[in-house]
């Protein structure tokens, strides 16, 4: 049994996607094993609008790719449909198995298409208690049984649920023939079986074998030593070399080698007093006609032989003529041959009566032949010829056979002739005739005349001679335009006729064309002739006249050819009205439009040092100016133009003249007066906020009395800085004052003062402007340089006066320069002497003001006093020192402790920055001897000497006895006491600000911070920091609302102390202010 499943099989077909790729899509199929359960799965793809073989692929679930599966039980092929334009791909499954069935998916996939389809393969067991197989039947039913019909009906599920009173009309109508013996076999099938002590696995109800295979039955016994009896039909089967019996453990075994139709039986497997029954049915395979028999076509009283060929040898086969069996009774005229597998049909003697249709038959295939017995040869005198006339001219064809009495029929091109008004067809006597008249181009084909009853065939040509024509869809009227684009290739196809073939001439405007002029070339066909010129140019132009001739005429037509092409580049475009971002761009249409109107411009611009255009509109320009925007400042740049029709775009247009889009300046800015005197006002500006890439070439400066509208010039041309002193002026004169930044586009707007200026000397009061780090002491170290520089105002200008505590300063140590606005103190190397208290004072007549300054100038401390070794003790050593003598004039920070082994003489720090005067040395090793040296250190660093200890201490070896002396114990419990105060501070608000202070006590207090009297030890915008007795408050971000009075307490068991200041806190706005009036 062969299935093959496709969508034209099972469903109607689809309508076409206009996006998947499949025409027919794989459907669903079904297989039964057994059964030569083969199956072919189709799927066909559209290959019109494909440029190559789609690609296909099958897979089995979701990933196992067929094609590595091809081979036994699997095939894939492919074919091409030419006239459908069809691909198709088929997957056939060969006897498929339980395992085949499942899911299968088919993808196809071109350049820029996919699509995919899914389909099910369900595989029936054809054994496992199933009786539904038409196989089975084969046996109950009669031989016509093996219709269509029966292989959709399950004749024993429709007995199993008919009540016995239709058995009769079943049997009837499914043509059973042994209904009792089914009967007989369903009963067994209905009782249930009971459970077997002597067999542990039963035969199957039932086993299909094909005719010629080997088939093996098994049971299984549940004593391993018991001896098994094999019958068919009730007989003991005996060994033989088609019966083979096995004994393999608990399994017996019985082996049917070759298969016969004998073998389809029942059989048993006898254990003791129990059976186990099964039924054995060999199916015999078809016989097939592999060779069909052939016409044959004989003179009465010869010999006719018939052969066909078949699939098995000595097959029986079943001869007829013209539907009626030929039996053996007709064996004195009818003769049948058997030769292996090729079957015979002899007529020793053919008569007219012979004639007719022969059949061969069997179960698998039909195969018909025609036979033609004539009763003699007939002679032709005179054959058809061939002819070869003109248009309206008549055709004759004639033929004469030997038998005036012979009748026949007149062919063209294979298909009966029927006379009309044109065409008569004559038999006079022993002459057929066929006439045409009028005879057209449609009247030449292949004529043939064939005598009834004889296998002649006479046939002829008849060849039309036609006069040339040329077939164009406006001949006969106006010359028929061609318009091509200028560098594509020029085709004109000219459609012509005649025959024999015209000879084509082409000429241009009465000049002939060859093809030897490079670009031309004249191509002829059977049914058109082409004119050909590769890459037309503008001379191509013109009428081109084509002329056909042959023997029987000459035709000719005229064609106009015009070429159009994209315009000419326009003339280089001009640039006018140049702002800061922006132009206006200006040009002309181009000199030729190419034949074809221009649809608009395209332009583009460029910066001149770069070498990419870019496009300024994609919609195409109507006009011819533009304005170009969103240009940069100061670069230089250049403009093109392209012109636009139907065909395309020009060529660009020259470049434009390079420019750049500059603006003026904007006005200057905070333009006031600095200075007036009787006779100068001075005045000063910034630069403009925007200046532009043209620059700035300076500024013009004008003044007008006030009461008059000229504008006058204040100083000569233009000036490059930022302030001016105008002279010469009119003492009591109120004058407007007016200024202009001037570059490459013009002047900016102007800037001016809005009250007129009086020239008139102005009383101002001297103050000082004193810098907010000279408020506190200015600490210097010895030999850096000190430069104040303090400005103030007063006019006119004032006395200034320095003292040093009270005394005027020696002009030899200290540099002291005046100018109008700020008096400079200088001392190029400071030392000690300098530091004090400094006074200036500013004096206008009966005003004056005054500033003092503190100048602290530091310098290294001396080394500590008396140090001396007060006791060593197991790994410690104990030190005292008192403080140096010179501090250095400035508060000693600590001290740096060292020790060094005497052996070595290397020194190694032991305290940094250590505050006390005693310090116990720990961790020394035993058996040294260390010496000991401290160093003091200030704001300037380390002491330049250390003091060191006269003697070593020596650590003790371990073994030795030390008595430690006897000391009184010594308190060294002491109250808290503020070594370093707390400071006034003026701060900013806005910026993080911090309070410091030092205390000691033993034990070490405990520091509490008030603000008011309010504890701050709650607050997160206050954070206490305490380090080596150095306390610090810082304040994060504070506000005018933070100033106050700020409280360290320190506490401990042995008393309290308290220190507090004062902290302000200002904005910006408030110091300015302050500081402006004050």
């Amino acid at each position: 049994m062969f299935i093959s499943v496709s969508s034209a099989e099972t469903q109607p077909e689809p309508p076409l996607d206009p996006i998947g790729l499949f025409v027919a899509r794989p459907q669903d199929g079904e297989v039964t094993v057994g059964e030569c359960g083969n199956i072919t799965f189709t799927a066909k793809v559209a290959g019109e609008s494909l440029l190559k073989k789609p690609s296909v692929k099958w897979f089995k679930g979701k990933w196992m790719d067929l094609a590595s599966k091809v081979g036994q039980h699997l095939q894939l092929h492919d074919s091409y449909d030419r006239n459908t334009k069809v691909y198709t791909f088929e997957m056939e499954i060969i006897e498929a198995n339980m395992t085949f069935a499942g899911g299968y998916r088919c993808e196809v996939s071109t350049k820029d298409k996919f699509d995919s389809s899914s389909f099910n393969l369900t595989v029936n067991d054809f054994f496992k208690y199933s009786y539904s197989s038409t196989q089975i039947l084969i046996p109950f039913c009669r031989g016509e049984g093996k219709s269509e019909s029966q292989s959709d009906v399950d004749v024993w599920d429709i007995l199993r649920k008919a009540p016995p009173t239709e058995y009769e009309k079943i049997a009837f109508q499914y043509g059973i023939t042994d209904l009792r013996g089914m009967l007989k076999r369903l009963k067994r099938i209905k009782k249930e079986e009971k459970k077997s002590t002597a067999f542990l696995k039963k035969l199957d109800p039932a086993y299909q074998v094909d005719k010629g295979q080997k088939i093996k039955l098994m049971v299984e016994v549940a004593n391993p030593d018991a001896d098994v009896k094999w019958l068919k039909n009730g007989q003991e089967i005996q060994v033989s070399g088609r019966y083979i019996f096995e004994s393999v453990g608990n399994k017996r075994i019985l082996t049917i080698n070759h298969c016969s139709l004998a073998d389809d039986a029942a059989y048993e497997c006898v254990v003791g007093d129990e059976k186990s029954f099964t039924e054995l049915f060999v199916k015999e395979p078809p016989i097939l006609i592999t060779h069909p028999l052939e016409d044959q076509m004989v003179m009465v009283g010869e010999r006719v032989e018939f052969e066909c060929e078949v699939s098995e040898e000595g097959a029986t086969v079943k001869w007829e003529k013209d539907g009626i069996e030929l039996t053996r009774e007709e064996t004195f005229k009818y003769r049948f041959k058997k030769d292996g597998k090729k079957q015979y049909l002899i007529i020793n003697e053919s008569t007219k009566e012979d004639s007719g249709h022969y059949t061969v038959k069997t179960n698998g295939g039909v195969s018909v032949a025609e036979l033609i017995v004539q009763e003699k040869k007939l002679e032709v005198y005179q054959s058809i010829a061939d002819l070869t006339v003109k248009a309206r001219d008549q055709a004759v064809f004639k033929c004469e056979v030997s038998d005036e009495n012979v009748k026949g029929i007149w062919l063209k091109n294979g298909k009966e002739v029927i006379p009309d008004e044109r065409i008569k067809i004559s038999h006079i006597g022993r002459i057929h005739k066929l006439t045409i008249e009028d005879v057209t181009p449609e009247d030449e084909a292949d004529y043939s005349f064939i005598p009834q009853g004889f296998a002649y065939n006479l046939s002829a040509k008849l060849q039309f001679l036609e006069p040339p024509k040329i077939h164009l869809d406006c001949l006969g009227q106006s010359p028929d335009t061609i318009v091509v684009v200028a560098g594509n290739k020029l085709r004109l196809d000219v459609p012509v006729s005649g025959d024999p073939t015209p000879t084509v001439i082409w000429q241009k405007v009465n000049k002939l064309l060859f093809e030897s002029e490079g670009r031309v070339r004249v191509e002829m066909h059977e049914d058109h002739c082409v004119f050909i010129i590769e890459g037309a140019e503008k001379e191509d132009e013109g009428v081109y006249r084509v002329i056909l001739k042959n023997p029987v005429g000459e035709d000719k037509a005229d064609i106009t050819v015009k070429v159009i092409d994209v315009p000419d580049p326009p003339e280089a475009p001009t640039i006018s009205n140049i702002g800061e971002d922006y132009c206006t761009v200006h040009w002309q249409p181009p000199k030729y439009d190419g034949g074809q109107p221009v649809l608009g411009y395209i332009l583009e611009r460029k910066k001149k040092k770069s070498y990419r255009w870019m496009r300024l509109n994609f919609d195409l320009l109507k006009e011819l100016t533009y304005e170009a925007k969103r240009m940069i400042e100061g670069v230089v740049y250049e403009m093109r133009i392209y012109a636009v029709n139907s065909i395309g775009m020009s060529r660009p247009s020259p470049a434009s003249q390079p420019f750049m889009p500059i603006a003026p300046p904007s006005e200057p800015t905070h333009f006031t007066v600095e200075d007036v005197s009787d006779s100068t006002v001075s005045l000063k500006w910034r630069p403009p906020e925007r200046i532009g890439a043209g620059g700035l070439d300076g500024y013009m400066l004008e003044y007008c009395k006030d009461g008059s509208t000229e504008w006058i010039p204040a100083l000569p041309g233009l000036t490059e800085r930022t302030s001016a002193l105008i002279k010469d002026l009119v003492t009591g004169d109120k004058l407007y004052f007016r200024i202009k930044a001037v570059n490459l586009a013009g002047e900016s707007g102007a800037a001016t003062i809005k009250e007129p200026v009086t020239v008139q000397e102005i009383l101002q009061r001297p103050k000082f402007w004193l810098p907010r780090h000279l408020r506190q002491t200015l600490v210097k170290k010895v030999g850096e340089t000190v430069n104040i520089v303090i400005p103030f105002q007063g006019k006119p200008r004032p006395k200034i006066t320095w003292l040093k505590d009270g005394q005027t300063l020696d002009s030899k140590d200290v540099g002291i320069r005046n100018s109008s606005t700020d008096t400079i103190l200088f001392i190029r190397k400071a030392e000690l002497h300098h530091s004090g208290a400094y006074e200036v004072t500013l004096q206008i007549e009966n005003m004056s003001d005054k500033v003092a300054i503190t100048i602290q100038i530091i310098d290294k401390p001396g080394p500590p006093q008396n140090i001396k070794l007060v006791d060593v003790w197991g790994f410690n050593a104990a030190l005292e020192w008192t403080p140096p003598q010179d501090d250095g004039n400035a508060q000693i920070l600590g001290y740096t402790v060292q020790k060094a082994d005497k052996k070595t003489m290397e020194w190694y720090t032991v305290f940094d920055h250590y505050r006390r005067t005693n310090c116990i040395v720990s961790d020394l090793i035993m058996g040294n001897e260390y010496f000991f040296r401290v160093f003091s250190e200030n704001l300037c660093g380390l002491s330049e000497t250390a003091a060191t200890t006269k003697n070593p201490a020596y650590i003790q070896k371990t073994g030795t006895t030390y008595k430690p002396p006897c000391y009184k114990e010594h308190d060294f419990s002491e109250a808290p006491k503020f070594t370093h105060p707390l400071v006034n501070r003026s701060v900013i608000a806005g910026y993080n600000t911090t309070l410091s202070c030092a205390v000691r006590g033993i034990p070490k207090p405990k520091i509490f911070w008030f603000k008011n009297k309010m504890d701050l030890s709650g607050d997160a915008k206050y954070r206490m920091f305490s380090k080596q007795g150095v306390l610090t408050l810082e304040i994060r971000k504070p506000s005018p609302f933070d100033g106050g009075i700020y409280t360290c307490k320190a506490v401990n068991e042995c008393g309290e102390a308290e220190i507090e200041c004062r902290l302000d806190v200002w904005w910006c706005t408030i110091i300015a202010f302050l500081t402006f009036y004050f």
